[in-house]
This record gives structure tokens, C-alpha cells and sequence, in this order.
């Protein structure tokens, strides 16, 4: 490395949040970016550990050492050109990952990661200011097509690579958008959505086709998906939400979490929703049922619509802070999380159940009745087992959030049609190269493997189009 011992002299730096008087009145992106000197100082810190745990961290392998040297060295076209043999969109992962990587930094050990998600990020934009990132359309062409059904990371990175093999490809979105969680799931606050047409521009100079409002099965028929194209590539997500079961359920002011930030996004993109359709927080006490990262979205774009409060539960216990025994380094550590939303403002609380919603005298939601409960751990099968200790308490709520996570695909029908082989959730079965049991279609990303991560999202998808171009070699050799 150029500087061997920068990390025993430089501290961990982070570019933190803007204000939370001026981030709350709009959707910007609330992170703030350093000044390039000091980027390349926490560039610098990376060291020569032996054995990089940032990279076996890493679903895409990515090679954190090399261009954490190329940025201090301020190279950065050599640094953009090594992300990008890993990362198809390091502009998204470099915003939205949780930045497994410095989970597993040595450094970590003491707290202080070298801040490779915020250098990632900034090897990105530079390279898109200077001029290093231009469209580079395949100079042959294969013959052979492939459809891909969905546009979300997954969808994106298998387009992308089997584009760059030659092969011509049609990204079908049954959105009006391409982008999918990305776009329509992720506030406008953690990735602004000119981050996303930037690069779909670019893959559009590149070849690829995008046909959007358009639902397989429905606008194109299975049949003409597999007649008309050499491989199909299933990329549809896991948008099916984990959804209660209990008094109230049907009341107005409960919703999906993602029925919020779909809605939001599409406004901050100039579509009008009429009054009567339009979830609002304004003057309400909200209450967010789940502790995950869709809920800490919920929370800030409750804050961004001015609710009166914000109130978010688990039904887990809380985690530990700092560090946790039952997760060492360089595991990725079960810790207590509190987002920029949360700094925001957030009454949080653990170890509830939700057990019914109770309705004003107009049929919408006033208050949530929850129980206490605790986990014990089965002595004989060593499965914890959740107890209810009959404590319990209301919630003042007028806005309901339900994000408990995802269970199955969002388009059952489709994989019922194509008579591919499917798990107990629903999920896709695919092989190691991403491939179903009909031998022209493959699976990448949550419609395979349930609700994940995007860097995991983009890890498949570039897997499936690894196992595609593959499949579309040996038709040739046929």
C-alpha cells in the first residue's frame, strides 16, 4: 500500500449527515461527502492486513485493497476500472449497502473500519465527473436474446453482463420506471433517483432495451417469451409483504410499508395522487411495526410528510450495543442499528406483539393494542420460543406501518406458467449457475433466494448472466 502506516495515524473519518433541521424539510440525499484530500487520507488507512476480510465479507468479491490504493494514489480511473470488474453499479452499493465489508475490516476489531462504502462511493462520482465513465456498446453481436423479467439490481446486472457478452437483451418492467426497489422502494433521501437515470442511460447507449408498463404473462404471453428469445432470466423481486393477521387489520390508516414509500416516490417524481388515495403522516401519530431497514425508511419519510410522531416496535428483543459475543469479528455483527431516520427522532421499542388495531367512531385506526412478550429457549430442541406475559399497553397511532419484511415472489403466476421447479416459499429452485429446472430459464436475486441485500441482489444477477452466456454457448456448439 502507498501508505503502510496511515491506519496508526489517521482516524476513521466519516463524512456524517446533513442537519437535521434542513434534511427533514426535503427528500435530498442526507449524506454529506468529504473534501478529496481527505478522501484520500481514508483511502489511505486501508493496510497491508495479510488476509482482506473486507473481500471474503463481500457477496460481490470486490477488491477493496487494490482501489483503496489507486484512490489514495488519486488515480481514479484505475480505481474505478477495479470496482467495476466486481460491481456493476458501485453508485448504488456505494449509497444503500450496509457496507458488509467493513464488518469484516481488521480494523474493525477496534471500531475503526476504513470507511470503504463512502470511498466506494466517491471513486463513482469522480470518475463520472472526469469523464472516466462512457457507454461502451459490445462490438459484436451473438445472434441469440434474452428477455429479463424485472429491473431491480438483480435484473440490472444480469442485462448488463449478458449485453457486454453480445447478446442482445430486453429488460421487461411491469413498472411505468426501470429501477425497481431501487426506484420505487428506497427513499428518494437515501438515493436520489438521477443516480439510477444516469446509469440507465448508459446501458441504453449500450444496447440494452428496456419495455416498461409491461407485465409477463399478461402483456407477453409465456408463449411468446419462449419462443421469441434464446433464454429467459426471472428478476421479478420478493415484494410480497409479511402481513398480521389480527382485530383491526382491515382499518382504514394501516398500511403496507412499501404502499408508503412507492406512493412517495412516485410523488417526488411529479405523479399526481389524488387526495383521497394519498397516504400522508401530516399531523399524525405514526406508528411502524418492525424493526429492519424498511421501517427505518418509514420512519424518515414519516418525518420528511410532518407526523406528529414516530413510534417503531419489534417484536424481538433489542440487540446489544457495540459489540456482540454471539457474533465475533469478522462475522457480521448483531448490533443495535440506528439509522440517520432514527437520529431523526424515534421512540423505539422491543419485545412487543401487535394483537389488535382499534378504530375512531369513523372506521379509521386511533390506537394499536400491544403485548409484552419475552424469547426462552426450548431445552430440548434449543429453538427459541416466543411467550406471551399477558402485559399489555396502546399505542396512540393514526397512521399504521406495517414492515415485517417479504415472503414470497411477486409474480407466482409467472413461475407457475413456466412449470419451473419452486421451494416451500415460493421461491425459484435454481443451480449453483442460476438456472431453473426448464433449461432456458433462470432466477436471480429475491425471486430466488427470498428478500435480500442489493449487493447480494447484484451478485446473482451477475452469477445468472455468467450461467446464461454459458447456456447460450453450448446452444451454439449444438
Amino acid at each position: 500500500m502507498g501508505n503502510p502506516t496511515a491506519f496508526l495515524n489517521i482516524p476513521r473519518k466519516e463524512a456524517g449527515y446533513r442537519p437535521v433541521h434542513d434534511r427533514v424539510n426535503d427528500y435530498g440525499e442526507v449524506e454529506q461527502t468529504l473534501n478529496t484530500e481527505d478522501r484520500r487520507l481514508q483511502a489511505s488507512r486501508c493496510m497491508e492486513c495479510g488476509v482482506p476480510f473486507c473481500h471474503w465479507s463481500c457477496p460481490l468479491g470486490n477488491r477493496q485493497p487494490e482501489w483503496q490504493d489507486r484512490l489514495y494514489k488519486n488515480d481514479i480511473k484505475g480505481a474505478y476500472e477495479l470496482l467495476t470488474m466486481t460491481d456493476d453499479f458501485p453508485e448504488f452499493t456505494g449509497r444503500v449497502c450496509p457496507a458488509l465489508c467493513e464488518k469484516g475490516c481488521v480494523l474493525n476489531k477496534q471500531h475503526e473500519a476504513v470507511t470503504i462504502r463512502e470511498n466506494e462511493a466517491a471513486i463513482v462520482e469522480r470518475a463520472f465527473a472526469e469523464g472516466y465513465v462512457t457507454s461502451r456498446p459490445p462490438k459484436k453481436r451473438s445472434g441469440r436474446r434474452v428477455a429479463v423479467i424485472g429491473s431491480g439490481p438483480a435484473g440490472l446486472a444480469c442485462a448488463n453482463q449478458l449485453n457486454q457478452k453480445g447478446h442482445s437483451v430486453t429488460v421487461f418492467e411491469k413498472n411505468e420506471a426501470p429501477g425497481g426497489l431501487l426506484r420505487f422502494g428506497i427513499p428518494d433521501f437515501k438515493l436520489n433517483k438521477s443516480i439510477i437515470d444516469r446509469r440507465l442511460n448508459l446501458l441504453k447507449e449500450e444496447g440494452i432495451e428496456f419495455r416498461c408498463g409491461v407485465k409477463a404473462g399478461t402483456d407477453i404471453s409465456i408463449e411468446d417469451l419462449l419462443k421469441d428469445f434464446d433464454a429467459v432470466c426471472l428478476a421479478m423481486g420478493a415484494e410480497v409483504a409479511r402481513d398480521l393477521n389480527v382485530e383491526g387489520r382491515d382499518l382504514k390508516g394501516v398500511h403496507f410499508a412499501l404502499e408508503l414509500l412507492q406512493q412517495q416516490n412516485r410523488v417526488n417524481a411529479g405523479v399526481e395522487i389524488s387526495r383521497e388515495n394519498r397516504i400522508s403522516a401530516k399531523g399524525k401519530n405514526v406508528l411502524v411495526i418492525g424493526g429492519g431497514d424498511t421501517g427505518s425508511d418509514c420512519v424518515g419519510t414519516a418525518h420528511r410528510q410532518g407526523a406528529l410522531s414516530v413510534t417503531q416496535i419489534e417484536i424481538m428483543p433489542k440487540p446489544p450495543v457495540g459489540d456482540n459475543p454471539d457474533t465475533p469479528w469478522p462475522y457480521w455483527p448483531v448490533v443495535l442499528k440506528t439509522s440517520s431516520s432514527h437520529l431523526e427522532g424515534c421512540d423505539r421499542r422491543w419485545l412487543l406483539d401487535t394483537r389488535k388495531f382499534i378504530a375512531d367512531r369513523e372506521g379509521r385506526v386511533k390506537e394499536v393494542e400491544v403485548e409484552e412478550v419475552r424469547w426462552e429457549k426450548e431445552p430440548e430442541s434449543g429453538r427459541m420460543k416466543l411467550i406471551h406475559t399477558g402485559n399489555t399497553d396502546v399505542i396512540k397511532a393514526e397512521l399504521v406501518l406495517l414492515a415485517m419484511g417479504f415472503t414470497n415472489p411477486v409474480a407466482e403466476g409467472i413461475i407457475d406458467a413456466l412449470k419451473v421447479d419452486k421451494d416451500a416459499r415460493g421461491n425459484v429452485c435454481t443451480d449453483s449457475s442460476g438456472q431453473s429446472s426448464v433449461k432456458k430459464v433462470f432466477a436471480a436475486g429475491d425471486v430466488a433466494t427470498g428478500a435480500s441485500l442489493v449487493v447480494r441482489c447484484i451478485a446473482s444477477g451477475r452469477n445468472a448472466a455468467k450461467g446464461i452466456h454459458a447456456y447460450l454457448s453450448s446452444l451454439n456448439q449444438d
